[in-house]
């Protein structure tokens, strides 16, 4: 059954600000394609970027000159574990760097200058206002978005009531999926265990009946199809958002079998594990409700993205 969007909360080291709602604020199509919502927009000069989901900008307009962290809507980047103005300074995951430098490489392109719309001015990331932003390159207005995803630099992220985006960024997710692009390179990391095991994923992401009152109903299911067991020690399984179940050591993926990692509560089996959260995970397909799909992941101990289901 349907269920409301997956949301964020992320507190990161870089700082929480608002945006004030201007008394009227311009509108714009939120994006290109038929059938737009409109947007609020507003424009500023980005100071530094945070991370590969993060700027700091200085909005104009706000009567103030403090830097806002803003929240790219419909991304997720891996996460960085030091941030700072000097590349050279920063640390984090695998991918993570990557993703900033090509955020960096985008705005220095734009001459620093970002249009930041939503559809809701209040849309806020743990703290953080939430908003889609492009830059103007060679008179056109480029979707920062829209280019990680299709370049593999991000995973797509629904965040609820700002769906404008979604369609787009899945097919985008998927187009980067199919041609191995970063993320979706499977030893980009280095090569890790069990590489040529040929392991897949799938995911359930619309338990029977009440997604809240069948949360087991919501799973990941790994496939084996190598005649050889392969260890998950050390893996992990995850969504679109930050939250990740991780495996303990000992745990096997059957050869030529499959491991479920159910949402819910439960006794782990060899074959089935429980996760224990108290709340569904995924975002159900539902294009009436503006609810756009989602996707399931599977990272090996190097952070390598090793497979994966974005649906529908």
């Amino acid at each position: 059954m349907f269920r409301r969007l997956a949301t964020l909360a992320v507190a990161t080291a870089v700082g929480i600000a608002g945006l004030p709602a201007p008394a009227q604020a311009a509108t714009t199509a939120c994006t290109t394609y038929a059938g737009s919502p409109r947007c609020q927009v507003w424009t500023g000069k980005v100071s530094w970027v945070a991370d590969g989901d993060t700027l700091r900008v200085d909005v104009a307009g706000d009567g103030t000159t403090a830097l806002k962290s803003i929240r790219l809507i419909g991304v997720q980047a891996m996460e960085q574990t030091v941030y700072s103005p000097d590349a050279a300074k920063r640390r984090g995951a695998c991918h993570s760097l990557a993703a900033t430098a090509r955020v960096e490489q985008l705005v220095k392109a734009g001459g620093g200058k970002v249009r930041l719309t939503s559809i809701k001015s209040s849309s806020k990331s743990g703290g953080r206002p939430l908003r889609s932003a492009a830059v103007k390159i060679n008179g056109k207005w480029q979707d920062i978005g829209l280019d990680l995803v299709r370049r593999g630099h991000a995973l797509w992220l629904p965040f609820a009531g700002e769906w404008a985006w979604d369609d787009a960024y899945r097919r985008a997710a998927k187009a980067a999926a199919r041609e191995h692009r970063n993320l979706y390179d499977t030893d980009k990391c280095g090569s890790g265990p069990a590489q040529s095991a040929g392991l897949s994923l799938r995911v359930n992401g619309d338990a029977p009946g009440v997604d809240q009152d069948n949360l087991n109903g919501e799973w990941f299911r790994i496939g084996n199809r190598s005649s050889k067991a392969v260890s998950l020690a050390g893996w992990w399984v995850r969504d679109s958002a930050l939250r990740r179940y991780t495996f303990r050591s000992g745990t096997v993926v059957p050869a030529r079998g499959v491991l479920y990692v159910h949402v819910g509560k439960g006794k782990n089996t060899a074959t089935h594990k429980y996760w224990g959260l108290t709340q569904p995970i995924f975002t159900n397909y539902d294009p009436a409700n503006r609810s756009y799909g989602d996707g399931g992941y599977l990272f090996d101990p190097k952070g390598d993205l090793r497979a994966w289901m974005i649906y529908p």
